[in-house]
């Protein structure tokens, strides 16, 4: 990270903090949640982006909420944005979407590229789509100009917030499955692969550490991206894998987590131990 992406030069530079890597990032990329708990308008959001905008990757709009804008109010969330060198995800919304048919997918991925979105989510967690039909949503959407993100997860019933005890009587699927899912839609081009945390470290009563385990030792750190949108997941993951690990939560949570990446401050299990080593030209 250099000065030049902290509008003029961050504070206190004297005190030094893990060297990351300048956007647009290949790891440690962190995606925010935008409009979805909380109401966020393009005031708030330049707030945002004006203090600690230079860790910030990506934005997301969960759950659809896209649709309940005006379609200037989003393209403006949108254009600044990438005024700030973030670029711009949809939810997981798609598996609504295919409940309406062939025409609406096709109508709502136009959609997606013409207000301005970088990447398109592609989710099945409340819904069985087969593998072969969600790699042509891949194709589809990589076709248009977008990134596609897939979802994947182990736990069915995913997405929504719902009950620990709903998704238990559910059950999971083998984390090979979904790492075997993973592979295909790298291979076809995916941009980058969400990894669900339901059914791993939310919603459950035992966090299923493995599993990410089973994931990084398979994909690396580059392509996964773990959903953890809670203090302790985020830190958890920042403290076993370092600050390399590609993470979404909270808009929030920025603060917080990048004080995790950059070693400048946390809990006492991560205090002094989350450092880089760089080469210097």
């Amino acid at each position: 990270m250099n000065d030049r992406e902290m509008n003029g030069g961050r504070a206190f530079p004297f005190i030094s903090l893990n060297e990351r890597q300048p956007k647009p990032r290949s790891v440690g990329i962190t995606e925010i949640r935008g409009p979805y708990y909380t109401p966020m308008g393009k005031r708030y959001l330049q707030d945002i982006f004006e203090t600690v905008g230079a860790w910030v990757d990506s934005l997301k709009f969960a759950g659809g909420s896209f649709t309940l804008m005006p379609r200037k109010a989003l393209k403006e969330l949108i254009e600044l944005c990438h005024s700030h060198q973030v670029m711009v995800s949809t939810g997981g919304f798609i598996e609504r979407v295919l409940t309406f048919g062939r025409d609406a997918v096709d109508r709502y991925i136009k959609e997606c590229k013409d207000v301005g979105f970088d990447i398109v989510e592609i989710s099945s967690g409340f819904i069985t789509v087969p593998t072969d039909d969600l790699l042509r949503l891949v194709e589809k959407v990589q076709k248009a100009g977008m990134k596609p993100k897939p979802e994947v997860g182990i736990q069915f019933g995913a997405g929504g917030a719902s009950a620990a005890e709903e998704l238990a009587a559910e059950g999971v699927q083998d984390p090979a499955w979904m790492i075997a899912k993973a592979k295909r839609f790298i291979d076809a081009g995916a941009y980058m692969i969400m990894i669900e945390s339901e059914g791993i470290t939310e919603n459950v009563a035992t966090w299923r550490t493995g599993v990410a385990a089973q994931v990084i030792n398979a994909l690396g750190l580059e392509k996964p991206m773990f959903e953890a949108a809670d203090p302790e997941v985020f830190g958890w993951y920042i403290k076993n894998y370092g600050p390399e690990v590609n993470l979404f939560v909270d808009h929030s949570q920025i603060v917080q987590l990048e004080c995790l990446r950059s070693g400048l401050w946390g809990t006492k299990d991560v205090w002094g131990r989350v450092l880089t080593y760089k080469e210097t030209e």
